[in-house]
């Protein structure tokens, strides 16, 4: 029952604390970080000891399971770190925010949620976390309850609800033509005596459900709730949303495909080749639209929508060799973007700037040193320049694209990564080179006077240099990290 109470806990727990309303903000905060230390102690203990568990029959075959696997731990890793790391980020940070108790409540609820999905075991229960996943985080983006924040938060609700209930689809067909008892099987549990002569309907409506699913990762045509969600929520949120909540949708696209129908039925079929162009497509679109953009958080945004298709994408070759790519890529975004978020954040916390050419970015790097160094490093990193993970997690991609493809479609996944970083390089690395080099005008003299610190304190900055070294020992170690989960 570890697992269980991995979930519940910090439900429960951050609802508690936050309807407490404790005056004294210290006190509050140490509640909150006694909240995510002992979540975090419980989902290490249910990785590592818990036994498959069933919570609730609703009939044969259709159960409330859980339990891990090599997926499920590797994913909620990811989620361990990016809560973790924005907990102790957002104390600073929600002060500039009208009731933070709001805030860390359905933190708390969005955190549970997220790790009920990671130890799902079967399509039901993913199903089920997915919708709860997406109720407990929409309240994020409706922080500031501006009208501009409801109708952003009623978009990521409908866009959700909607795809979910395409992915809903999928999973009624899949249980119908399966066999056993629907666990979860690497190479999917699909009946061939029943699946005979019904293929042409379950291609069907595993490709809706790839789309429907896709919808929480950005994928076209269902992206448009990210860039109208993240200009308005608070910076931790969006670090949550981009980093690991739109990776629910990643999760729950690689248990109905690998884990549910086996690859091996989708490939070769117009599902494959479908999907791995609208990946390729939205890689582009989501690339071209962040170069263009001049909002930061808003260009971060359709960053995500282009970086989490690189992930898609070598789910799509359905092979070992994409799967791995595509997890190695899971990691690395969710550090990275997550530490361009929370940079993010402090330009508005600290200075108030919300766009990317603003004349008090130019030369920060000597007043914020630490913090323009920690977007640098996580803009290497979505660049995908070695050794950050980017590079390890494009390189893997394409090799399973070259692997997968022939001719023409062996070949263009790779075009369309390399133009992606260049693009990728071309929207985030300008700022990182203004801050440091903002270079002087013609016969201007040189400042004399040492640069005043703007920096934030460590609860800020130390979160972010956190997540700049996993991307780091993410693009060192995982491809051997990945290794063992097969």
């Amino acid at each position: 029952m570890i697992t269980i109470l991995a979930f519940l806990f910090p439900m429960i727990a951050g609802v508690i604390f936050s309807a407490i309303r404790v005056q004294d903000e210290k006190k509050r905060n140490e509640y909150y970080i006694l909240t995510i230390l002992i979540t975090d102690l419980l989902a290490v203990l249910a990785m590592a000891f818990a036994k498959p568990v069933t919570l609730l029959e609703f009939s044969e075959n259709v159960t409330l399971s859980f339990g891990f696997d090599g997926v499920g731990r590797y994913v909620l890793a990811a989620v361990l770190i990016l809560y973790t790391a924005v907990t102790f980020y957002s104390f600073e940070y929600m002060t500039m925010e009208e009731d933070p108790n709001f805030f860390f409540a359905f933190f708390f609820l969005s955190f549970g949620a997220l790790i009920a999905c990671c130890a799902s075991a079967n399509l039901v229960t993913v199903y089920l976390c997915f919708e709860a996943a997406t109720l407990t985080s929409m309240p994020l983006v409706l922080q500031e309850r501006t009208k501009a924040a409801i109708a952003a938060a009623a978009k990521y609700l409908f866009y959700s609800v909607a795809g979910a209930l395409l992915g809903l689809l999928g999973v009624f067909y899949i249980y119908y033509y399966g066999s056993g008892g629907r666990s979860f099987v690497y190479g999917g549990f699909l009946d061939p005596a029943a699946v005979a002569g019904h293929e042409g309907v379950l291609l069907a409506v595993t490709f809706l459900a790839v789309i429907g699913f896709g919808t929480k990762a950005g994928m076209y045509p269902m992206h448009g709730w990210l860039p109208t969600a993240h200009p308005i929520a608070p910076a931790p949120a969006s670090a949550l949303l981009s980093g690991i909540i739109a990776k629910a949708g990643v999760l729950a696209i690689i248990r109905l495909v690998y884990f549910s129908i086996g690859a091996d039925f989708l490939r070769g079929t117009w599902v494959q080749t479908a999907w791995s162009c609208l990946a390729m497509l939205t890689i582009f679109m989501g690339s071209m639209m962040a170069f263009r953009e001049k909002i930061l958080k808003k260009r971060l945004a359709y960053s995500t929508v282009s970086q989490i298709s690189y992930i898609l994408l070598g789910l799509s070759f359905m092979s070992d060799e994409g799967l791995k790519g595509g997890l190695i890529h899971l990691m690395g975004h969710a550090s990275a973007k997550g530490c361009l978020f929370l940079v993010a954040g402090i330009f508005i916390y600290k200075l108030g700037v919300r766009n990317v050419d603003a004349e008090e970015l130019k030369g920060i790097g000597a007043r914020m040193p630490v913090t323009l160094w920690c977007f640098l490093l996580a803009s290497l990193s979505l660049v995908g320049i070695p050794p950050m993970a980017g590079f390890l997690s494009k390189w893997v991609i394409a090799s399973a694209a070259i692997q997968a493809g022939h001719g023409f479609m062996g070949v263009l996944p790779v075009i369309i990564l390399l133009i992606s970083a260049l693009l990728t390089a071309g929207y985030l690395l300008p700022l990182a080179i203004d801050g440091f080099f903002p270079g002087k005008s013609e016969g201007e003299e040189a400042a004399v006077a040492e640069p005043v610190s703007a920096e934030p304190s460590r609860l800020m900055t130390i979160p972010m240099m956190c997540l700049c070294i996993v991307a780091l020992l993410v693009g060192v170690f995982g491809g051997s990290l990945v290794e063992v989960l097969f």
